[in-house]
């Protein structure tokens, strides 16, 4: 009897010896998987490394009044929103180079020496320097930008087609807006304001709380559009105000007579641009704003068959239906990628210890 309880001992904690014994090889590898990745990586997405330099010469380039010095709450916010960049571009950037749309050399040189081609040799250089990068670097961002717009001109321009009846009908509906009693503007705009307001619903759910916050996002605005990006859905990504970003900025037509209501100024600098311009960063009692001008219409009746009017609707008709198929598409993306963020769990973990 003895002798049988003693066996049933041995057998129960050699047992719990080895489960012991297995569960501390488990919490090892576990461990040792963690610290597989780099200290320097602040993200993976799909296994593919954002480092901590990449993401701080992305914010340097957005947001250039950055104190990278800082560790506060502001800091790291925009180190959040920058990295959330990153990973969205990489995410792509993977769908792109899996379809062989990667851009080529060539495509890059062209748009690299387009951008170049304002500044002198030290001009440009500073501006490299400014922005903590290398003419390298400075490619292999433009090759990653060029890539994504290939993809999505593919996996969503390529998808959207504007029907006859479709232009027809947009007339029909909205043709006492084409009867204008006096010269309008069609009007854009991002619009970053420095108050608390929880109607703000831009597609990254962004809002700045104080006056330093809105200027720093509307310069990050500012310099993302310089380098190219897309007014319409960094309006849609990041505007503050509730009725226009959804539509990607478009304030639509407006009566030049109202702009005599506008701070002169502000009425100034809308007068003097032409179509298709964007603003500089323009501070008005409301926030920050940036402004693009879409087109400037004379008074008149304005008829289907008028090539503006076409021109116009189509282009009204394609950015709402671009617009939400990318927003789909970018939510999609995301939900089949696999993302790490290293430097949102350090966040987290450095708030336990507090």
């Amino acid at each position: 009897m003895k002798s049988s309880f003693r066996k049933s001992a041995l057998r129960h904690s050699k047992g719990s010896v080895f489960s012991a014994a297995a569960c501390g090889l488990a919490m090892l590898a576990l461990g040792a998987c963690k610290r597989a990745v780099s200290p320097d990586v602040a993200a993976t997405v799909n296994g593919r490394p954002i480092t901590y330099a990449e993401m701080d010469r992305q914010l340097v380039t957005q947001v250039p009044s950055a104190q990278l010095g800082s560790d506060d709450d502001q800091v790291r916010e925009l180190r959040l929103e920058t990295l959330r960049s990153l990973i969205d571009a990489q995410i792509m950037l993977q769908r792109a180079e899996k379809q062989g749309l990667l851009a080529s050399d060539s495509d890059v040189d062209a748009r690299f020496n387009e951008l170049k081609a304002p500044y002198t040799e030290e001009e440009f250089k500073r501006q490299l320097k400014s922005r903590k990068m290398s003419a390298t670097d400075f490619k292999a961002q433009l090759r990653r930008e060029l890539s994504i717009q290939k993809l999505m001109n593919k996996e969503i321009g390529s998808h959207i087609s504007i029907t006859d009846a479709e232009v027809k009908q947009f007339y029909n509906t909205n043709k006492a807006s084409f009867n204008l009693v006096e010269p309008q503007i069609h009007l854009s705009q991002i619009l970053v304001t420095p108050t608390p307001d929880p109607n703000v619903h831009n597609l990254k759910n962004d809002k700045a709380q104080t006056d330093v916050q809105a200027k720093e996002k509307i310069e990050m605005i500012e310099n993302r559009l310089k380098q190219g990006e897309d007014f319409g859905m960094l309006a849609q990504s990041y505007s503050e105000d509730p009725n226009s970003a959804p539509n990607g900025g478009d304030l639509g037509l407006i009566p030049e007579s109202a702009l005599d209501k506008a701070n002169p100024e502000l009425r100034k600098i809308i007068m003097n641009m032409t179509p298709g311009q964007v603003s500089n960063v323009i501070h008005t009692p409301e926030g920050y704003r940036i402004l693009k001008v879409i087109s400037k219409e004379p008074a008149g009746q304005r008829d289907l068959n008028d090539p503006r009017v076409q021109e116009s609707i189509r282009m009204q008709l394609f950015n709402k239906k671009d617009q939400l198929l990318r927003a789909a598409f970018y939510e999609q993306a995301r939900d089949e990628a696999k993302v790490v963020n290293y430097y949102a769990e350090s966040i987290l973990a450095s708030r336990d210890k507090k």
